[in-house]
């Protein structure tokens, strides 16, 4: 496994991270994900990457449960506070980045983790409607209380990030990672995002390497979708999955085969190891439905391509891949969540 900082911090995360968002609590039962967890231990992975809101709480439990007996200085678990969590009726306080909600949500990740800290804790998507000033105290708070070691956000903007990082100084809590969805076919931060947080000592931690696993290719255009895949899930992996099953998407996905089979790996490797050579990208999560899915991904963390084979992977895949950088920060929603 290859290990790479944190963003200018003296922390270090695997190459290679290990994120429960779409299964625990949802797609796969308790034991499978306990068994996955360890695999991915077993493969070098260390770091753990999971939210609060994830199935409203039990991902978190499900992992916590999962890392018991493991020796808590050798993993680097990060979780995340923002979308609304906790029991319906939900109230107007269950979302956001309030001093509130942040307070009350890092107690709740922790007693879910069953740990006395987390490595890294994130603000989730950008809040609207609570001072910046409030939201990087709050989180100056929680790391002085011992409850968290570094701070990052998730899917904010450039300017958002300007503006947070010299507050977060001042506290003595600068931020040390984003977390953007980024792949071969979602390149939006690339413009805009990567360069900013050169700049501001911030790594990128990459979600969706593989798009939803469409890049792995077992999606063929023409064919029936794969029984048991993400696609054909109820409990919202095929809507998750839904803008990635174009025909002309898949049929460019399919071009990268005799690449990877060049290069002698596989196109799910070949799909990690194209977000990894963005060395501003400290990490990229991989979900797992099976454990024997982590020892392959795993072995991304040791792949460098070519430069023949990077220009070979823009050019299949140019009509298809989505830059816009307005597209940056969409996701954070402009109404209260709750």
């Amino acid at each position: 496994m290859e290990f790479r900082p944190l963003g200018a911090s003296g922390m270090q995360v695997s190459a290679v991270a290990y994120g429960n968002w779409l299964t625990h609590g949802s797609q796969i039962e308790a034991e499978v994900a306990t068994r996955c967890v360890h695999a991915a231990l077993d493969c070098g992975i260390t770091t753990f990457d999971t939210a609060d809101t994830y199935a409203n709480g039990a991902a978190e439990e499900v992992l916590g449960a999962a890392l018991v007996g493991v020796r808590r200085e050798s993993i680097e678990v990060c979780t995340k506070v923002f979308l609304p969590v906790g029991p319906l009726p939900r109230g107007k306080n269950d979302a956001g980045l309030s001093r509130k909600h942040i307070l009350e949500g890092i107690n709740g990740s922790l007693r879910r983790l069953r740990m006395d800290y987390v490595d890294l804790y994130q603000a989730h998507r950008f809040d609207f409607f609570t001072p910046l000033e409030e939201t990087m105290q709050a989180f100056a708070d929680v790391v002085r209380a011992g409850k968290a070691l570094y701070i990052g956000v998730s899917e904010w903007t450039p300017e958002q990030l300007r503006q947070a990082q010299p507050l977060a100084r001042s506290l003595g809590i600068p931020l040390v990672s984003n977390q953007p969805q980024y792949s071969m076919l979602w390149r939006i931060i690339e413009a805009e995002v990567v360069p900013t947080c050169e700049a501001l000592g911030m790594s990128q931690i990459a979600w969706s390497p593989m798009a939803q696993g469409v890049l792995t290719g077992k999606y063929v255009p023409g064919r029936p979708l794969p029984p048991g895949s993400r696609a054909t899930d109820p409990k919202r992996g095929a809507g998750v999955i839904k803008s990635w099953l174009r025909e002309e998407v898949l049929a460019a996905v399919q071009e990268l085969r005799p690449i990877a089979a060049e290069l002698g790996i596989s196109m799910a490797n070949l799909a990690l190891a194209w977000v990894l050579q963005n060395r501003n990208v400290c990490c990229a999560i991989v979900g797992a439905s099976q454990p024997e899915q982590l020892a392959e991904n795993a072995k991304a963390a040791g792949i460098t391509l070519p430069p023949e084979a990077m220009t070979r992977i823009d050019q299949v895949l140019d009509a298809v891949v989505t830059r816009d950088p307005g597209l940056v920060g969409a996701s954070s929603p402009r109404v209260r969540p709750v």
